[in-house]
């Protein structure tokens, strides 16, 4: 038990006097490292869980858990029947029959490349990321007459309005005498819709399955069919029965189709939380110096305190509360620090845009319109036990070497 007196020499030990100077500063930069390394840790692995829960979670929305593909070349025909097989499997939520085609999109403005995704009306609203990411428009129009809807961004390049109408290029184009033409034809835009990803808004346009159909020349067929399961995050077991069910063709996982980002953003993750637990660590260090340096200067009050009774165990734990106070006090200041950064995070961003003129977080290069933060609660208490843990540590030593000072030697120098 730490009795009343060694909290009254330890906490007398935080407080410098006037010739103690340098050994305060110290100690205070040591508990400002720790701060400033807790809630950089906190900040940075939220925004890591942020940005990889809202891709991850758009990316999965936008498009399905697993995929039947037509392999060689060959499209899915009596997709309806493959459609009902497909959602009787255990797991799967609902089957989508979809046309995904390239396309060039122009206007008289500006041209640019695109993805047609041809879908039923029906399926089209069960899409609800999508559904509910219509900004403009209606999604009732949909289907009831020629017409597409397009990504904010998209529109926003090509110059068009709601309204408007915009050209899509087939590169399969239609054999003639004089060679191959180009297929276009001309829609008009009769929804907007914006996801919050730059990659889906400046390059999808959705079409009615009918339409798609008549504008690719596939007749009564699709390119895949979309599943939706309740256990996206582990899709194998979906995978190898829509496997047997859609033999001969292709089925993916969409951990297969977005493994580079998905491993890269794992690693990325990993690889922060190592180098930030470096600015935790050298703070740790910063204590040690700081305590020897307290332990050299006070080596005549110890030896004083040790003439009067008190023990090699209550110097030990003098100088191990004074090093943990630095930790616990610097740790708390970073928890607080760190939460209320991530809970105001893109407000500060967009403070500091307006400040310095610039754009820190553009959607092009990051795919998301805002700046994610996402607090794992879990994480966070690793994270401050990680830093008590380690300012601890780094107190040992120096409170050890308080404790075998010799009374005699300390005395006779001063």
């Amino acid at each position: 038990m730490i009795r009343a007196f060694e909290r009254t020499v330890a906490f007398r030990y935080l407080r410098s006097r006037r010739q103690e100077g340098f050994i305060s500063v110290t100690a205070a930069f040591s508990l400002l490292g720790i701060c400033l390394g807790v809630a950089a840790l906190i900040i940075v692995m939220s925004v890591m869980n942020g940005f990889r829960h809202e891709l991850i979670t758009r990316i999965l929305g936008f498009n399905g858990h697993v995929t039947v593909l037509g392999t060689g070349g060959l499209n899915i025909g009596n997709y309806d029947e493959l459609a009902i097989r497909l959602s009787e499997i255990d797991g799967v939520v609902m089957a989508t029959p979809m046309i995904q085609g390239q396309v060039l999109a122009t206007s008289p403005n500006a041209q640019t490349g695109a993805v047609v995704r041809g879908l039923t009306p029906e399926d089209f609203k069960q899409q609800t990321l999508i559904a509910d990411s219509v900004k403009i428009g209606s999604i009732d129009d949909f289907g009831v007459e020629a017409g597409v809807i397009v990504g904010a961004q998209l529109l926003h390049r090509l110059g068009l309005n709601y309204g408007d109408n915009i050209t899509l290029i087939s590169p399969k184009g239609v054999p003639t005498a004089f060679g191959t033409v180009p297929r276009s034809v001309s829609y008009p835009v009769v929804g907007v819709f914006e996801v919050g990803m730059y990659e889906f808004d400046s390059s999808v346009v959705f079409m009615p399955l009918d339409q798609a159909q008549v504008y690719f020349r596939l007749d009564e067929a699709v390119t895949q069919v979309e599943l939706n399961i309740d256990t996206p995050n582990e899709p194998f077991a979906v995978r190898r029965a829509a496997q047997q069910v859609a033999n001969p063709f292709y089925v993916v996982d969409w951990q297969q189709t977005n493994r580079h980002l998905y491993g890269a953003l794992q690693v990325e993750r990993n690889v922060m939380f190592l180098i930030l637990t470096l600015i935790i660590l050298v703070a740790a260090f910063n204590i040690i110096s700081s305590l020897i340096m307290l332990v050299k200067d006070k080596n005549a009050d110890i030896a004083i305190m040790r003439t009067m009774g008190a023990t090699r165990g209550a110097l030990l734990r003098i100088f191990l509360l004074t090093g943990a106070s630095i930790g616990l006090i610097g740790t708390a200041l970073g928890l607080v620090l760190g939460i209320v950064f991530c809970l105001n995070i893109e407000s500060i961003r967009q403070f500091i845009q307006v400040l310095t003129s610039t754009e820190l977080f553009p959607a092009e290069v990051y795919f998301l319109a805002e700046l994610p933060a996402r607090v794992d609660w879990v994480e966070v208490v690793s994270i401050v036990v990680m830093a008590l843990v380690l300012t601890f540590l780094a107190t040992l030593y120096p409170a050890w070497r308080a404790a075998r000072v010799d009374p005699a030697e300390a005395l006779r120098y001063e």
